[in-house]
C-alpha cells in the first residue's frame, strides 16, 4: 500500500542534491502538467506538490519517494 500524506505534512525526500525537505501543498489524484511535463497521478496513487524548506521550489512525488518527518 502507498504511503498517504495530507495537506500541510512535513516530509523529506532524496534529490540529486541530497535530501530535501518541505511542506505538501497540493495533492492530484489525477494526470496533471507541470514545468512541461506530464506526471500521472490516481485517487490511487497520488502526486503531491511540495514547497521546499529553503526555497521557492516546488516539487512533484508520488508518495512512495516521501517521508513524513516527525515534528
Amino acid at each position: 500500500m502507498e504511503k498517504k500524506f495530507l495537506i500541510g505534512d512535513h516530509v523529506t525526500w532524496n534529490s540529486e542534491a541530497g535530501h530535501v525537505s518541505g511542506t505538501i501543498i497540493k495533492i492530484h489524484k489525477k494526470d496533471f502538467d507541470y514545468k512541461g511535463y506530464t506526471h500521472h497521478a490516481t485517487k490511487e496513487d497520488p502526486q503531491y506538490e511540495i514547497k521546499s524548506d529553503i526555497s521557492d521550489h516546488i516539487a512533484a512525488h508520488k508518495g512512495k519517494a516521501l517521508t513524513k518527518v516527525k515534528q
